[in-house]
């Protein structure tokens, strides 16, 4: 499949087909995604982007899903990019969130996309930022990020999304998964899902005490609220929550910081990505570069080295 002329045209109009079209040409890194990329981006800025992270079993898929019934009790249109493992027979997404998320498939107003990590750290897919800007370009008012729920590591979110919601739950080591720095770093709000259970307002403690630790949230205290998703109890008071993050974010010029540092991360991403691509071919051959691999794999050589050597055989002018 190669990018038409008007497709651009047809994801900014909002026609389904096209935007499905349109993320598949940038999951599979057609060559005609680039130039479609850059013919949306003028049309991107408008959505809220929110993501859900947290541990396997929290309930991020059902939370989603009640978030997106929410916002279309709203009238507003919800995108989802659920982040999926990826499988180790295929390489395509173990479907498992849309299995949560039947019943979302026939409102018009919701478009869904599961992808799949192939290998990408951080708890997202390579592609996710290139699908947000997609859909925001589509005129989705709502645009709503699941991590593929791996832990501790699932840092990367906090560069895509506006606000990021850490889930946790009763039950599941309260103790161990409150000192993981790297995921209560990255909370703008928390939600204990499956409140109902014993331990909720245990959770709740430990999650005030650890916020006392963290320094990295400036005058922003996040707020933490009880959520049962499946009987779509505290879904209100977590879109509130969500809401004052976001009035905050304008009023204290962070959203600004955000959305810089966001392209920043993307635009240093492309261009390692296009160096590699253009030194391997043009300053060494394939066959050499994966001589030199070997030769630093048997001892011959080091990576220090190796690296200094290749940028020593470029020309930087034009």
């Amino acid at each position: 499949m190669t990018a038409s002329p008007d497709l651009a045209q047809a994801v900014i109009r909002g026609q389904y087909r096209a935007l499905a079209q349109a993320v598949s040409l940038v999951e599979r890194e057609d060559p005609a995604a680039e130039r479609l990329l850059a013919e949306i981006y003028s049309s991107t800025g408008r959505a809220r982007i929110i993501g859900i992270t947290g541990s396997p079993g929290a309930g991020k898929s059902t939370l989603v899903a009640a978030l997106a019934k929410h916002y279309r009790a709203r009238k507003m249109r919800v995108g989802i990019i659920a982040v999926d493992p990826t499988s180790p027979f295929t390489g395509g997404a173990i479907l498992g969130d849309r299995i949560r998320m039947a019943d979302l498939y026939t409102d018009r107003g919701v478009f869904i996309r599961s992808m799949a990590t192939r290998g990408f750290m951080g708890g997202l897919a390579k592609a996710t930022n290139d699908v947000v800007d997609l859909l925001d370009a589509s005129g989705f008012d709502i645009v709503i990020v699941e991590t593929v729920g791996v832990g501790q590591d699932e840092v990367d979110i906090i560069r895509t999304v506006q606000s990021n919601i850490v889930l946790l739950v009763p039950g599941m080591g309260d103790d161990i998964q409150a000192i993981k720095a790297g995921i209560m770093e990255i909370g703008d709000v928390f939600a204990v899902n499956k409140a109902d259970r014993p331990g909720a307002d245990r959770t709740v403690n430990e999650i005030t005490m650890m916020m006392s630790l963290v320094e990295e949230h400036g005058d922003w205290i996040p707020p933490i609220v009880k959520t049962v998703a499946s009987t779509n109890q505290g879904t209100g008071d977590l879109d509130a929550a969500i809401g004052k993050h976001f009035d905050h974010l304008q009023t204290s010029g962070e959203l600004d910081r955000r959305n810089r540092e966001r392209v920043r991360i993307r635009i240093e991403t492309m261009l390692k990505e296009k160096f590699m691509d253009r030194l391997i071919g043009k300053t060494i051959t394939r066959a050499d570069y994966e001589q030199l691999l070997d030769d630093v794999l048997r001892k011959k050589g080091n990576p220090h080295d190796a690296a200094e050597g290749l940028l020593a055989r470029i020309s930087f002018g034009r």
